[in-house]
């Protein structure tokens, strides 16, 4: 188990950040950082017919590298809400448990949200409710370089020990490890729960 973990916001986070959120005490998300290019933090990866496929959501460009995390604005300019779905829908379509949860993502994908962090949160919020999980965590009230806390914002996420599970493609690319939450969600539905407790939340540092 980690030592308070610090985590940063994520869109529709890799599996092993929602391990770390279970089984680990006194979790916080971090809302007083910088935002940071190229991160989990409005971006995440899904198992398309082609492979490994990364979804962003697009952000306000002014100043967003010195912009607090809370601040950053999304835009609206291209219709990346549609093309996310869609791409959703194209890679976990036929999926054992797609249709079960679809209808309560769809939702998040046509509201507009001003702000990353509350698009994050409210997915955030939803993955925990369709995997049936009461995960304990808090939010930063102020930014500390270094604390008593597992600082985890630069992290990527990938687990060193990642038990293997069905995936849509897997027959032609192989097993993809640590995809986005959805990708677990869709392939093992009420088992992710028990999938979850039970992985290594070690992480490559």
């Amino acid at each position: 188990m980690l030592n308070k973990p610090l985590l940063p916001t994520a869109y529709l986070a890799p599996i092993s950040y929602y391990a770390i959120l279970l089984n680990s005490s006194e979790c916080k998300i971090e809302y007083h950082e910088h935002f940071l290019k190229q991160s989990i933090r409005n971006r995440c990866d899904i198992y398309g017919a082609n492979g490994k496929l990364r979804l962003t959501v697009p952000k306000q460009r002014a100043g967003s590298s010195k912009t607090i995390i809370t601040k950053i604005k999304i835009c609206y300019k291209n219709k990346w809400q549609q093309e996310h779905w869609k791409s959703i829908v194209s890679a976990y379509n036929s999926s054992p448990f797609f249709e079960y949860y679809k209808d309560e993502l769809i939702h998040l994908f046509k509201n507009k949200e001003v702000y990353l962090i509350n698009l994050n949160n409210k997915l955030l919020k939803l993955t925990l409710k369709l995997l049936e999980l009461n995960a304990e965590y808090t939010h930063t009230n102020r930014y500390k370089e270094e604390g008593d806390f597992t600082d985890l914002r630069k992290e990527n996420f990938q687990s060193n020990k990642i038990e293997k599970y069905n995936q849509v493609f897997m027959e032609r690319y192989g097993f993809i490890s640590n995809l986005s939450i959805l990708d677990l969600l869709f392939n093992l539905g009420p088992e992710s729960a028990d999938y979850l407790r039970n992985l290594n939340t070690t992480i490559k540092i």
